[in-house]
């Protein structure tokens, strides 16, 4: 028997009814029940072969689920939800928001990122609020992309809404060897969210390094004034990048109104052509994907336990934090220097690190007015205080 899977999606050679007695055992096909499966052209595209080779989105935290950091923020960089960083020269408030309702609640996303203009500006030229994403060189190096070739395409996809209608951006920067963008437009309508589907040819000059830094941006903002773009940039193709040709002239000026508004979410780039479905995972493997870039520890305001540490002398401490997860690479070391106790009753002072690698931390104590003996193990701990907490950073 031959069963022919037909370009238009209809399949031949069954038999009426369903599969004949003996052909599907335990989900296995018979030994000898089929002698041949035959793929017509256009039944399996590279987009769909994609989405069937295991994990296939290059983004984390695309459907911004994750924030460690905190919900809500006015300063720039990495600040709210997880892996996204933003710049702005204009008051703006990043916050991770609920999705309650629309088009991207229907598709199965419930937090988006929102940047909401606080300040208006009338000299828009030098002003920009960008939204963006790094990702890592190897990812896409080993990515299966050829990315030498123009016949070759990566495709990105999002859900986005905005308060000003206009035409807005979107641009890959790569960022090994010479620097490449690709800017092209997509249009939105007042409030409402809109699914944006662009896909992105290979080129003989790009460059992705086989390593952990940064191998490209990928930027998707509300706002750039004309000192960063120019009406001649191409949204065809491959370009060197430019401080002041990274995109085309926006049309309409978000950063003019006060009370301006624009979230994202669903971020997916995968290899391919076609956009496929988003894909979706867990909170818990998401959160564990971010912590390869940053990690918090924190106090949940009771009795938590960051450690085990011995006592140098009467007052200082030394010990190890063990991360989570290794990290991208070894991270900055930042602490509230506030809320700490080592055993239950001596307060620290300061936190100090000897060492912070990918794996782990040296940490040193001290607590003035301690009275510890030498070697003796005692308990790092934040006693009923939320304010405290450590954190670990390796963003790109």
């Amino acid at each position: 028997m031959s069963i022919v899977i037909n370009g238009n999606g209809t399949v031949t050679g069954l038999a009426v009814g369903g599969l004949p007695d003996g052909i599907v055992d335990s989900g296995t096909l018979a030994t000898n029940s089929v002698d041949s499966v035959e793929l017509i052209d256009g039944a399996v595209d590279d987009s769909h072969m994609a989405s069937i080779k295991g994990r296939k989105n290059l983004i984390i935290n695309g459907a911004m689920q994750v924030a460690q950091r905190g919900t809500s923020s006015t300063s720039t960089g990495y600040q709210t939800v997880d892996r996204w960083n933003a710049g702005n020269n204009v008051s703006t408030t990043k916050s991770q928001v609920a999705i309650t309702s629309g088009d991207a609640f229907d598709a199965g996303f419930r937090h988006a990122l929102k940047l909401e203009n606080t300040g208006a500006i009338s000299d828009t030229a030098a002003h920009y609020v960008s939204c963006f994403y790094r990702i890592e060189a190897q990812d896409l190096a080993k990515s299966g992309w050829n990315y030498k070739s123009a016949s070759s395409y990566i495709t990105i996809s999002f859900w986005v809404k905005s308060s000003v209608a206009g035409t807005y951006n979107v641009n890959p920067q790569t960022q090994d060897g010479t620097r490449k963008v690709y800017p092209q437009t997509f249009s939105l309508s007042a409030d409402t969210w809109t699914k944006v589907e662009k896909s992105f040819s290979g080129h003989s000059s790009i460059t992705f390094d086989n390593d952990t830094g940064r191998g490209m941006e990928l930027h998707i903002s509300p706002f750039y004034g004309t000192n960063f773009t120019d009406s001649g940039v191409s949204t065809s193709a491959w370009s060197d990048y430019g401080s002041a040709t990274r995109f085309p002239d926006y049309v309409q000026n978000w950063g003019a109104s006060t009370g301006a508004t624009w979230e994202i979410t669903g971020v997916q780039v995968e290899l391919g052509s076609t956009a496929t479905d988003f894909e979706h995972r867990s909170y818990g493997e998401e959160l564990a994907l971010c912590q390869r870039y940053y990690q918090r520890f924190v106090s949940d305001a009771s009795y938590t336990a960051f450690g085990v540490v011995r006592a140098a002398d009467s007052t200082n401490c030394k010990g190890v934090l063990t991360y989570r997860t290794t990290m991208r690479a070894s991270p900055t070391f930042a602490q509230s220097n506030t809320g700490f106790n080592i055993g239950p009753q001596y307060t620290v002072t300061s936190i100090g690190t000897t060492y912070a690698g990918k794996d782990c931390a040296w940490v040193d104590l001290t607590s003035s007015g301690a009275s510890l003996t030498a070697g003796q193990a005692v308990v790092w701990n934040a006693n009923n205080n939320a304010a405290a907490y450590v954190e670990l950073n390796s963003e790109l």
